[in-house]
């Protein structure tokens, strides 16, 4: 085996993969076209709430090529899903506007368009309901929110304490629905044979969508294969089964054909999931000198009427700063709306721009520096759990972006800066993700030639997994990087959890250190190398399960320089700093890549995503990237992404936090407090129109 010193991770080596997408050679769901192929198109609901009576397909059977109009009546019949979502096709009821109601399927893309166009649909609609207010009627109390976080907390009498204390907020922020739009839309190409089901697809878990799909069809997991070789984005909407994979494995079955199914831009505002709108009260009490007394924390977020979504939205500010008396709510609206899902860092990403805000109005109510007032606040131990932190440097980010953004320089005094037409305004506030590891499965061989294959079904989103992965094996290997192949994006390798929450890294690594490791083992008890090369394999469910009680996070800070135009009110992010605390870093390049993805995408929360809601129709009127619009190269003028050296032993054989979702965290309120600092103008409901400074 060949043995080298020198440590590869925390190296800015070049993507493995980066040939073969700048050349056209990387393949993704799409591009697979087998023998025989077809293609389908979806028809979606145009009420909100009803049922179909009947869809005429005589018509559409009549235009050339087409192969099949599958509906409610003739589809083939899937087995009972905890997630109604995934009941595509199965009986009349219409749940939300958008929803999937029938497929065409064609021999041409072409021909099954004008096929599902032609359909006439006869519904028995019914009155719906799509407003999210503060004073539904209908709102109830969750039996546990996302990623299965206790509903509510309390600790000590937050009432009195908010009731004595000397100084207090009191606000209520609102954030409203957001849609992931990566640049791949969902796609599907499914494909049954006597094997089975095989499914080329864009998903964030490619083991997930096999266990799925195994149990809607009622076959054995190892029939149901799922490549994912290259994915274009997902930021949690492909982080799980959602109905158009199940729809196009389902069209496959009636045709006994190969078929292709993409999601059009403007569907994927209807089936694909977004961000939940969120209504937010946050309290705060605190004495003279700045130190909480009392944190509560309400928020209030939708989802449909057949599956039960919770944002967790509260949930950061649960371990964020010292306070003896807390209280944390979540409460949820069932309307006739698409069932939100994922969105990248969700709880944190809306629930730290409302604390965040308030800490912001805090410190100007305390009259001190807000970089101060949050290092007052920086608790011993997780005030939720009383555990230890694994490690926190908060303290550490807030300083040292305090010193690279020139923060001691600042006019506290908002409005005071004025530059030609333009005023100028600088924010701050502080993120965090929690550092998650979910159990995964791992090989690892000595091929013949001396080389090595390292295999696991982990999923490359476009954030640099092979790379990474490669590194981690070198090293575990103590061999180079070109020595070593990472396979991975197909159910058929070993078990992985998904490319999601932040915890791809620290968790496949671990099953790739530990398969690593046994491989090391074996090679040193075997003496010669047999003909037929060694493997060895490594499952860290029992390590996971077994980790010591930490209060694991990474943890950041976000500065933000805008200019607000007098005469129009349109406001410009003209200088953006985050500084974070993520453990150790596998490599530098990939990893700015990351935060600075992450902090545009908070700035684009900021200043321009927003869904509409028409209640008339009950459906979203954004449909496209001209409605709705996601920050570009021209939004972006200065950003900057750094970190500090983090050395924590608790996490995991690398030393790594997750840093794909931290970087949007805290956005959009250090922007928000930037605006405010700038115009003198508190804007407590995103985005930040000019509509909104202009009065």
């Amino acid at each position: 085996m060949t043995t080298t010193a020198r440590p590869h991770v925390g190296t800015a080596l070049d993507r493995v993969e980066g040939m073969e997408k700048v050349t056209g050679r990387a393949r993704y769901a799409y591009e697979h076209s087998p023998d025989e192929l077809a293609y389908a198109v979806p028809v979606q609901a145009s009420i909100a709430r009803g049922e179909v009576r009947s869809i005429d397909v005589q018509a559409a059977l009549t235009i050339p090529g087409v192969i099949a109009i599958i509906w409610h009546r003739n589809a083939p019949r899937l087995a009972p899903a905890d997630n109604a979502e995934l009941s595509v096709l199965q009986s009349a009821r219409v749940a939300y506007r958008g929803q999937y109601i029938a497929v065409a399927v064609a021999e041409t893309l072409q021909a099954a368009g004008e096929a599902a166009r032609s359909l006439s649909v006869d519904y028995a609609g019914e009155p719906h309901d799509t407003e999210l207010r503060a004073d539904h009627p209908g709102m109830y109390r969750p039996e546990k929110v996302n990623a299965g976080y206790p509903t509510d907390s309390e600790h000590g009498d937050p009432d009195a304490a908010m009731e004595a204390a000397p100084i207090r907020v009191d606000a209520t922020y609102s954030t409203p629905a957001e849609h992931n739009n990566p640049m791949e839309p969902h796609a599907t190409v499914a494909r049954w044979d006597a094997d089975g089901l095989t499914l080329y697809d864009s998903t964030q878990g490619a083991s997930a969508v096999r266990a799925t799909l195994a149990a809607l069809f009622t076959m054995p997991p190892a029939n149901v294969r799922v490549i994912a070789s290259h994915v274009g984005g997902g930021f949690g909407s492909k982080g799980q089964p959602l109905a158009p994979v199940v729809l196009a494995a389902l069209a496959a079955k009636h045709v006994t054909r190969p078929v292709k199914l993409a999601v059009p831009r403007q569907q994927m505002f209807a089936v694909t999931g977004y961000r939940t709108p969120t209504i937010q009260r946050v309290r705060l009490g605190a004495d003279v000198d700045g130190r909480l007394t009392a944190i509560v924390h309400e928020a209030i977020a939708q989802c449909s009427t057949i599956r039960e979504f919770v944002e967790q939205t509260t949930t950061p500010t649960r371990i964020m700063y010292a306070a003896p008396n807390r209280r944390t709510t979540h409460r949820v609206v069932k309307l006739d709306v698409p069932t939100p899902s994922w969105m990248r860092a969700p709880g944190e990403a809306p629930g730290m721009f409302a604390l965040e805000s308030a800490m912001d109005e805090l410190a100007i109510a305390c009259g001190i520096d807000p970089v101060e007032l949050r290092v007052r606040n920086e608790p011993d131990a997780d005030p939720e759990s009383g555990e230890p932190f694994s490690s926190r440097n908060l303290v550490a980010c807030l300083r040292e972006g305090a010193r690279r953004f020139g923060w001691a320089d600042r006019d506290p005094t908002p409005g005071a800066r004025l530059v030609g037409r333009t005023l100028i305004g600088t924010g701050v506030a502080a993120s965090t993700y929690p550092a998650y590891r979910s159990p995964s499965q791992a090989s690892a061989r000595l091929e013949p030639d001396g080389r090595y294959t390292v295999r696991i079904a982990a999923t490359d989103i476009g954030t640099g997994a092979r790379t990474v992965l490669t590194q981690i094996a070198a090293d575990a290997l103590r061999t180079s990087p070109d020595r070593v192949t990472v396979e991975i994006g197909d159910s058929a390798l070993p078990p992985a959890t998904l490319a999601g929450g932040s915890m791809g890294t620290a968790s496949w690594g671990t099953a790739v250190v530990r398969a690593c490791e046994a491989l090391r083992e074996q090679v040193s008890r075997s003496g010669d190398l047999p003909s037929a090369g060694l493997e060895a394999a490594a499952d860290t469910k029992e390590e996971v399960g077994a980790q010591e009680r930490f209060s694991r996070h990474a943890f950041g800070a976000q500065f933000a320089e805008v200019g607000v135009d007098v005469d129009t009110g349109e406001a410009r992010v003209l200088r953006l700093l985050g500084v974070f605390a993520a453990g150790r870093i596998v490599n530098p390049k990939t990893a700015r890549s990351q935060f600075i993805g992450g902090m545009t995408m908070g700035l684009s929360t900021a200043l321009f995503e927003e869904s509409l809601m028409d209640r008339e129709f009950g459906d979203y009127l954004n449909r496209d990237l001209a409605q709705y619009h996601v920050a570009a190269c021209a939004d972006v003028r200065d950003i900057e992404a750094v970190w500090i050296e983090e050395d924590d032993p608790h996490l995991n054989p690398m030393g790594t936090k997750g840093i794909g979702e931290i970087g949007i965290v805290g956005t959009a309120a250090a922007i928000a407090n930037a605006v405010h600092h700038a115009t003198g103008i508190r804007i407590r409901d995103l985005p930040i129109r000019l509509d909104k400074l202009l009065r």
